[in-house]
């Protein structure tokens, strides 16, 4: 009847999204080793939605001692409340059976825990403390010169309603509203996760000591996540995550007219030995369907042979769902799910129906993390509800990590779900500016993801990077303050999700990323024109845009006339190879790793050159591709190089992601801000040698820029 342990995974959880119980208890006195639990309060909160009887617990507990007056007349519970309620191990079991494997929160949480502690020893039962945070700690975190650290005096300062006071239910309530009105303010100074809350609590080292002096249980090193690593992770099966609708696809699809009858689809599906015959117009439809041998068999049930002359149409399914053919296989399975069906169209990047994908193709494989991923982010009505799914995306990560699964693949995913998550968040917007009378889009719009989500190589120390392109009004209507308003709704709401604004700026919420055609081809031709250290930075990140929702074409449009004009500039190719070479080697002498406080910038001086050097490549040869590893690799096709040094800076560029990645998950669950710095102190022998070679690989860059490297 100990507290279940909570999943190691929940380091990098954002608070927003934990699964928390807010804990009080009531007792007969301060002593945490003499006095007795008289009741039990808990609250599950569950954000945007009101408490329900199912998401509270309450529990007197008789506790075998009178208890004192003075107690009486704070919480009001005598002792004839108690008499004939439970004892402390069966109120203990019926608590944690309803609480489960969640994070316990509380207001001065260390008193509630050691004296629970000491319930458990006095009645012989065996302990784990809880994983926890305290919402005191917290606010002493944000507000360290507040008058006094009652719980009044927080919620006077928080803006929260206090009702229901010094009953453990009421308490437990009250410490919910104010830790759900905390987690803005820690957003705001860069605590985002559990872990880092629980690193920010831990800095309280003055307050910790008095607390522990009193008798209370501060932070158990065992149970906030500063002992865990990447293995702690539970193994998933990564096959859903490596592999592509096109690579488990039946191609060509297999046709018919809606119009032919139910004898030649059967006759055709037994001579192809297939469950499904794609059904094309013929005048009853506009769009593809589906016919499966389910569809038959339940036709042939309900009308009998005289079916079997009648047109396949009849009884198909239309229009038939798709999907991309470059999307994973754990994408196919969540649409399957969501939608309840057991066949998908798998389309290429113009929209032909290029094959199809059934159930049985993916009979043998499990994705029970990724269903929750897609569905998630693509049925979530809130960013309360985008923050609950956006959270599994680490957990993901790490198993895929342990799997040892290419750090590229892995990037390739976070990328998908970033502009999926971008995606929902305009719709959620959309919506909510039609809500507020401000109507729909005025014109056709594009949102754009920008830089590594756009070219595929996000890792968990994403920002905001996007933009908006809209159609031109041939009346001149101004129609910026619409998008504007669209562009702010869409930042707030990926912020607090957890991927933060942009430093730089560089997101639709700006004026400089917000624009008509007209426009962008305007501020392209500038870019290209002048190219300032600015204007190449800002092209830089353009180039790798990808439509993410409204209208493709748009984006596509304004795209390709840049990659053109870029193509045809060579002054400004020159610049922009100039820029690529320019990095600092972190190889030192005697071939020692240069760090900076113990860690040295892996995307700066090791990435970055090779993902810049990549697009200048693509640009002057005119390869419109996004990734940096295709962009290579056509380079390579193309001769571009001698010996293997393409070949070289494509494994260089995987070992470096790899690296940071580790990196980023180790300091995730230590609770420490995630950057692209790693600390070769951190690695194995091998793997500094690993990344040594890699990093010596990084002056190549030269060979394809045909320009000196600086630095």
């Amino acid at each position: 009847m100990t507290f279940p342990r909570a999943p190691d995974r929940l380091s990098g959880t954002l608070l927003a999204a934990l699964p928390v119980v807010v804990l009080d208890t009531e007792t007969t006195g301060l002593d945490t080793v003499k006095d007795r639990v008289i009741e039990i309060g808990a609250y599950r909160p569950t954000p945007g939605k009101s408490a329900t009887e199912d998401d509270v617990f309450a529990a007197l507990v008789d506790p075998g001692i009178a208890i004192p007056e003075a107690s009486t007349r704070i919480h009001g519970i005598t002792d004839k409340d108690t008499a004939g309620e439970l004892g402390f191990g069966d109120a203990m079991r019926a608590f944690t059976d309803w609480a489960g494997p969640s994070i316990i929160v509380g207001y001065s949480i260390g008193f509630d825990i050691a004296i629970l502690k000491a319930e458990h020893d006095r009645h012989g039962l065996p302990w784990r403390a809880p994983r926890s945070l305290d919402v005191r700690h917290l606010v002493q975190v944000l507000a360290p010169n507040l008058p006094n650290p009652s719980i009044e005096t927080t919620a006077e300062w928080l803006g929260v309603d206090v009702t229901n006071r010094h009953r453990a239910l009421g308490d437990a309530m009250v410490t919910a509203r104010l830790f759900h009105a905390l987690i803005p303010k820690l957003r705001d100074h860069g605590i985002l996760t559990l872990a880092q809350a629980e690193r920010a609590c831990r800095s309280l080292g003055n307050r910790l000591d008095a607390e522990a002096q009193a008798g209370w249980l501060g932070p158990d090193p065992e149970t906030d996540g500063r002992s865990r690593s990447i293995a702690d992770f539970a193994r998933i099966d990564s096959f859903p995550y490596r592999h592509t609708a096109g690579d488990l696809m039946r191609s060509p699809p297999i046709a018919l007219p809606e119009s032919a009858d139910l004898t030649t689809a059967l006759s055709l599906m037994v001579e192809r030995g297939i469950s499904s015959v794609i059904l094309t117009p013929a005048g009853r439809h506009d769009t593809n369907g589906i016919v499966t041998e389910r569809d038959v068999l339940k036709a042939l049930h309900g009308s009998g042979p005289s079916l079997l002359d009648r047109q396949i149409g009849e009884i198909g399914t239309f229009p038939l769902a798709a999907i991309h053919q470059g999307e994973f296989v754990y994408r196919a399975m969540a649409r399957m799910n969501a939608g309840g069906f057991r066949h998908l169209g798998v389309e290429a990047s113009d929209g032909t129906l290029v094959g199809v994908l059934s159930v049985r193709d993916l009979l043998q494989q499990r994705a029970d993390e990724a269903i929750s991923l897609d569905d998630g982010i693509e049925s979530a009505d809130t960013p309360d509800d985008l923050a609950q799914v956006w959270s599994k995306l680490t957990a993901v990560a790490a198993a895929l990590v342990y799997e040892d699964v290419d750090a590229r693949s892995i990037a390739t995913l976070i990328s998908r779900e970033l502009r999926a998550l971008t995606q929902r968040a305009c719709e959620i917007a959309e919506a909510e500016l039609r809500k507020s009378g401000h109507g729909g889009p005025p014109v056709p719009y594009a949102m754009m993801v920008l830089g590594s989500g756009g070219r595929g190589e996000s890792l968990l120390a994403m920002d905001q990077d996007n933009a908006v392109v809209y159609a031109d009004d041939p009346n001149d209507r101004p129609h910026d303050e619409w998008f504007e308003s669209l562009g702010k709704r869409v930042a707030d709401i990926l912020n607090d999700v957890g991927v933060v604004y942009c430093k730089g700026g560089v997101m639709a919420m700006n004026a400089a990323w917000r624009k008509d055609v007209a426009g962008w081809r305007a501020t392209i031709g500038s870019w290209i024109g002048k190219s300032r250290p600015e204007d190449l930075l800002n092209c830089d990140i353009f180039f790798d845009a990808l439509p993410v929702h409204g209208n493709s074409a748009l984006s596509e449009a304004v795209r390709k006339d840049a990659l053109s004009a870029a193509r045809s500039a060579r002054p400004f190719q020159r610049f922009l190879a100039l820029n690529a070479g320019r990095f600092n080697s972190q190889i030192g002498w005697f071939g020692r790793l240069k760090t900076e406080d113990g860690r040295i910038d892996l995307k700066l001086n090791g990435i970055l050159p090779i993902i810049s050097t990549a697009r200048v490549v693509a640009l002057q040869h005119g390869l419109d591709l996004r990734g940096t590893p295709e962009r290579l690799s056509a380079a390579r096709d193309l001769g571009l190089a001698k010996d293997r040094t393409i070949d070289n800076l494509i494994e260089a560029h995987g070992i470096l992601l790899n690296r940071i990645l580790r990196q980023q998950l180790r300091d995730l669950d230590q609770g420490v801000a995630l950057s692209n710095r790693v600390t070769p102190g951190d690695l194995s022998g091998i793997e500094r040698q690993e990344l040594k070679w890699a990093l010596e690989q990084v002056p190549r860059v030269a060979d394809l820029l045909g320009t000196p490297v600086v630095g």
